[in-house]
């Protein structure tokens, strides 16, 4: 049974950053890519960044790019997402999923992943 649990979120003043953790279970194989998602309030949910865990390339859609980098750590079968420069508009819940398929822009635009974790919740605000 696969298994996400997205940790690290937590309160940050704009123009800070901060880095949030996906440990994932029940993988069996490494042919799985995870994405990082988010939910702000009264929105639809995006995808801000995916890697492909085989081979380690990644997706980032523009809005973040130069901003979010995700990465992954084998050996503790966990994938991070660092964000800085946050800003306000970057306050929602965050979500880690894992999908059979590789990464792709229109995935993250669709927020089409087949295992979800639960969420974890980023507020940037002074």
């Amino acid at each position: 049974e696969v298994q996400l649990q997205a940790s690290g979120g937590g309160l940050v003043q704009p123009g800070g950053s901060l880095r949030l953790s996906c440990a994932a279970s029940g993988l069996a194989r490494d042919d799985y890519s995870i994405a990082w998602f988010r939910q702000a309030p009264g929105k639809e949910r995006e995808g801000v960044s995916c890697i492909n865990l085989n081979d380690g390339s990644t997706t980032y859609p523009d809005s973040v790019k130069g901003r979010f980098t995700i990465s992954k750590d084998t050996y503790k079968n966990t994938v991070y997402l660092q964000m800085s420069s946050l800003e306000p508009e970057d306050t929602a819940v965050y979500y880690c999923a894992a999908d059979r398929r590789s990464c792709s822009l229109g995935r993250l635009y669709f927020a089409d992943a087949g295992y979800w974790g639960k969420g974890t919740l980023v507020t940037v605000s002074s």
